[in-house]
């Protein structure tokens, strides 16, 4: 088998998105699929910059209100958590292109993007108003997350 039918075969190498195939109408389609992908990609900048111009203007806000240049405690969280969008978008920048550049789905880069996703809300939690079965649901998704990561990284292999 050669190099090329190896990797299309291979659970490892997903090619859903390769400019390779025979079928005319099957290439016209994934070129569309690729230009949508570039359009997301461009959205996302736009997102990205959009959560750095808010974050940047609600810190202002919040530094120039009495008393001045203090923070208190719930705008902090605020801002962590404003911070972590901007980093989960960023993350979500990072799979699109790896979907135009490998033509493949990265899951350990996917799972990680999740897990920031899922800490953000934990830094962010009010517990006060949270009830158990919530966070004891989270607590099962984050231990799910990671103990998936760990598997998908490769960890437990020997």
């Amino acid at each position: 088998m050669s190099d090329n039918n190896q990797q299309r075969h291979d659970p490892e190498h997903h090619t859903d998105f390769s400019v390779e195939h025979r079928d005319p109408l099957i290439d016209g389609l994934h070129a569309v699929i690729r230009q949508a992908v570039r359009a997301l990609a461009v959205l996302m900048v736009l997102v990205i910059l959009w959560g750095i111009g808010d974050v940047v203007w609600v810190l202002y806000q919040r530094l120039m209100e009495p008393p001045f240049m203090l923070l208190a405690i719930n705008d902090i969280l605020a801002t962590f958590g404003a911070f972590l969008a901007v980093l989960i978008a960023i993350e979500i920048f990072v799979n699109i292109t790896m979907y135009l550049r490998d033509d493949i789905i990265h899951v350990k880069l996917v799972i990680a993007t999740a897990l920031m996703a899922i800490a953000r809300k934990v830094i962010v939690f009010d517990f006060n108003v949270l009830g158990p079965e919530y966070i004891w649901a989270t607590a099962a998704v984050v231990l799910a997350l990671g103990i998936t990561y760990w598997l998908v990284s490769g960890r437990v292999r020997n």
